[in-house]
């Protein structure tokens, strides 16, 4: 007996061992995912960054598509964990300020030192069908639990607006790491506060007024009816592969044959496919600066303005045959270029938290911080590209738009009127 106590001891020691250290690597890989994408991530550098070689890491994952769904699985477990947990909350507003202190919290324990707590999520779409589709899965009933956090048992357009305010919750949560750098650890609090408030209550100062301003949309709206072989034409077709299936799956070849061309033709316009991303992501700011400056110029209090920029941004991403490109193709994009376009993003944001700052000047804007409400705005919009199907669904363009913005515009307190 004692001997079959002391192999059960061992056993359980090496099983102990062996899946704390699987979870050393798990942990690396985030972090390394985070830095440098999924590409970028191989096992010599992974190995490197826990002390093993390259060869002991295949004793834990022998491939590398193990290795990255296993390090989605972890940042999705943690996701549905504290999407369940802010649920058991009591009512709308204490299940989602749960929510969002649970990423304010982990934020927190990142900048503190803690590795490989959770991982983008944008390269999913970029795996085998048969590795992203659990993950997919398992990311659907994480929005189903979210979307629970507004009411149970809601149905119409009712529904439809608690599935917007879950889809626009979960993007300001992935969109927080990128511009959290920019504020102390000591100001968390305040910030989350802020969040929370916008949220709660949205930014009309007038009980959720959506009187947009109306825009000339020929300086950012595309035709479809472009030669195939233009810079153009590839530049549509890249921000539409990368939009669904992410850096990784636009491969050259797909962005050659969605225009039924060649890879030379591609070559003969770019060097290489970074260079084309690198395009995509200076066309989608140049547009949406365009919209943003035409809504500052034009009449209207300042929150008819702010309105007029998100409702054309919205209804660009809804129905434009070259949306705004995601920042799903963030993590792939080098170091100097990825840095180089979080700052571009950053600008934009800043000009939207001068506009909520006029709207703010004349009473029509609550009194919000303008910085926290821009972030929001950010992924707010670029997102919207996700929810081109539920767009499709609600007939009326401008309906749709109005109750993706809802929340922006009015928060989670109260619905649109005349919704049944």
């Amino acid at each position: 007996m004692a001997t079959a106590r002391r192999t059960g001891a061992h056993a359980g020691g090496e099983t102990a061992r062996f899946g704390q250290r699987r979870d050393d690597v798990i942990h690396a890989a985030s972090t390394l995912i985070n830095v440098v994408g999924v590409k970028g991530t191989t096992f010599a550098e992974l190995a490197r960054a826990i002390g093993l070689n390259a060869t002991s890491i295949t004793y834990y994952f022998d491939r590398k598509d193990k290795l990255v769904s296993a390090v989605y699985e972890a940042t999705l477990d943690w996701l549905e964990e504290a999407a369940r947990d802010a649920a058991e909350m009591p009512d709308p507003a204490a299940r989602v300020r749960a929510f969002l202190h649970a990423h304010i919290a982990l934020r927190l324990r990142v900048r503190a030192g803690e590795r490989g707590l959770v991982t983008a999520l944008s390269e999913i779409r970029t795996l085998d069908e048969d590795v992203q589709a659990p993950l997919l899965a398992q990311y659907a009933r994480i929005v189903e639990i979210v979307r629970g956090f507004f009411g149970a048992e809601r149905s119409g357009w009712r529904k439809s607006l608690d599935t917007a305010r879950a889809h626009i919750l979960l993007e300001a949560m992935f969109w927080w790491p990128v511009w959290s750098p920019n504020f102390s650890t000591r100001d968390f609090d305040r910030i989350e506060g802020r969040i929370f408030d916008i949220f709660a209550h949205g930014l009309s100062a007038r009980a959720g007024e959506w009187e947009p301003v109306a825009l000339d949309r020929n300086a950012w709206r595309t035709s479809s009816g472009d030669d195939a072989d233009t810079l153009d034409a590839f530049m549509r077709a890249a921000t539409v592969l990368i939009n669904q299936r992410g850096y990784r799956g636009a491969s050259v070849n797909r962005i050659a044959a969605e225009l039924n061309l060649t890879k030379g033709s591609f070559y003969h316009h770019h060097e290489a496919k970074d260079d084309l991303v690198g395009e995509c992501f200076t066309r989608s700011y140049d547009r949406l600066s365009a919209i943003q400056l035409a809504a500052s110029r034009a009449a209207g209090s300042g929150w008819q303005r702010i309105a007029g920029a998100l409702a054309e941004a919205i209804d660009l991403q809804f129905h434009d045959p070259m949306p705004l490109l995601r920042t799903t193709a963030l993590q792939a994009l080098p170091g100097e270029a990825r840095a180089g376009v979080v700052l571009r993003s950053n600008r934009l944001a800043n000009r939207f938290a001068g506009m909520l700052a006029d709207g703010i000047a004349d009473g029509s804007v609550r009194a919000v911080d303008p910085l926290v409400a821009s972030q929001i705005f950010m992924p707010a919009i670029n997102a919207a590209y996700e929810a081109r199907g539920w767009a499709a669904r609600h007939g009326d363009p401008a309906f749709a738009t109005r109750l993706y913005a809802w929340t922006l515009c009015a928060g989670f307190m109260s619905d649109p009127p005349g919704i049944d």
